[in-house]
């Protein structure tokens, strides 16, 4: 059955108005021309089921082992990530009308909309995935579809030391971080591993402690007897019913936490993190995206300019605020745990990032100028 028949059996299934039947299929494809059979019946029931239920024909990628993005970039060009980089998959869409199709219906599962008046969504599906997606026009490919699938099991930190990713004296350090309520944040780049990694070191958690998670979509889930999650909300069609991160972060502050952790710190909320640190709350943590341990100072103060604060005063919280900074890199090979700096103002009065343990290409650690400062740090927290 070609793309032009299809649509016609598609189209007038859906004018019965509720779900059909066998017969239902049958009397569409007799009306369309085709001969009935059981097989047809049967293929044209089960496309009409991948398409109504789910993600369509993206599922089979999304039940991958290991998979954690699948990209749609108009029709034909479908690409898939399993933790090796992205690589071409088989699956095509018959037309951009298909993948559009699917994705104002992912919207529309969750109360947005997707539209020519709203031509982009980014949204989260009842079963943790992320989804982004953008209409063709501004996207010169066609519709583009961004789902990013949340990891299916949760990884201790004895996990990354065994499958190679994080080095054991680098991770003795981590736990010492984590007993000694150290504040710090995991740094990297997009689908470096940040957000799975702050889940194991919050598993490491004393199960005596209440740990408060802040998150614009929610993603991290440490496996700890006492962790509440609080989610951001975007607006509804209307442009009403936002909850921000901000106020997330300030309603956390009013529930009792031993640990305030923010998912991703990625605007003006990274200021009320930071008064948390300052006022008491010991061994908070978060993620950023940096390139480098260097560069998180810089990014750090380029966050709270969007709370209203100065370069000074963000200086001043910063450096008070987060002790360290623990690195995670992606490479051809996969992620690993690369380096651990700690934070302290440099000669000019502005933080820097001093760079305690570095491990090489070959699997070697190095210990750095910033070393002494770090065991001096988790000897005196």
């Amino acid at each position: 059955m070609n793309t032009a028949e299809w649509e016609a059996v598609r189209a007038r299934i859906a004018t019965l108005g509720r779900e059909p039947d066998a017969a239902d299929i049958g009397d569409a494809l007799r009306w369309c021309g085709h001969v009935v059979s059981d097989s047809t019946v049967l293929a044209v029931s089960t496309a009409l089921h991948r398409d109504s239920v789910g993600a369509g024909p993206l599922e089979p990628l999304l039940r991958l082992p290991g998979v954690t993005d699948v990209l749609v970039n108009g029709p034909d060009d479908v690409y898939v990530d399993t933790g090796e980089g992205l690589r071409k998959s088989a699956v095509r869409f018959n037309s951009d009308e298909d993948v559009r199709r699917l994705a104002v219906r992912l919207a529309a599962s969750v109360g947005r909309r997707l539209d020519d008046a709203s031509p982009f969504v980014d949204a989260r599906m009842a079963d943790g995935t992320r989804v982004h997606a953008i209409l063709g026009g501004l996207a010169d490919a066609g519709t583009c579809l961004s789902l990013r699938i949340p990891s299916r099991s949760r990884l201790s930190l004895d996990d990354w030391v065994a499958s190679g990713t994080c080095h054991p004296e680098v991770a003795h350090v981590l736990r010492r971080m984590v007993a000694r309520k150290v504040a710090f944040l995991v740094s990297g780049g997009t689908g470096s591993g940040k957000t799975t990694l702050l889940a194991s070191l919050l598993g490491l958690v004393p199960s005596t402690e209440r740990i408060l998670v802040v998150e614009d979509s929610r993603e991290l889930s440490p496996a700890h007897p006492h962790c509440v999650r609080l989610e951001g909300r975007a607006p509804n069609a209307e442009g009403a019913g936002a909850v921000t991160m901000t106020q997330l972060v300030r309603q956390a502050l009013r529930m009792r936490p031993d640990r305030i952790v923010v998912g991703e710190v990625r605007g003006a909320e990274l200021v009320d993190l930071l008064i948390a640190l300052n006022t008491g709350h010991e061994g908070g943590c978060g993620t950023v995206h940096a390139n480098t341990p260097e560069s998180v100072p810089a990014r750090l103060e380029a966050l709270a300019a969007l709370g209203g604060l100065g370069r000074e005063a963000a200086h001043s919280q910063i450096a008070a605020a987060v002790r360290a900074v623990v690195h995670v890199t992606r490479e051809a090979r996969g992620r690993r745990v690369s380096a651990v700096a700690v934070l302290g103002r440099g000669p000019g009065g502005l933080v820097e990032a001093r760079s305690a343990l570095a491990v090489t290409v070959e699997g070697r650690v190095r210990r750095l100028e910033g070393f002494a400062e770090l065991e001096s740090i988790l000897g005196a927290t």
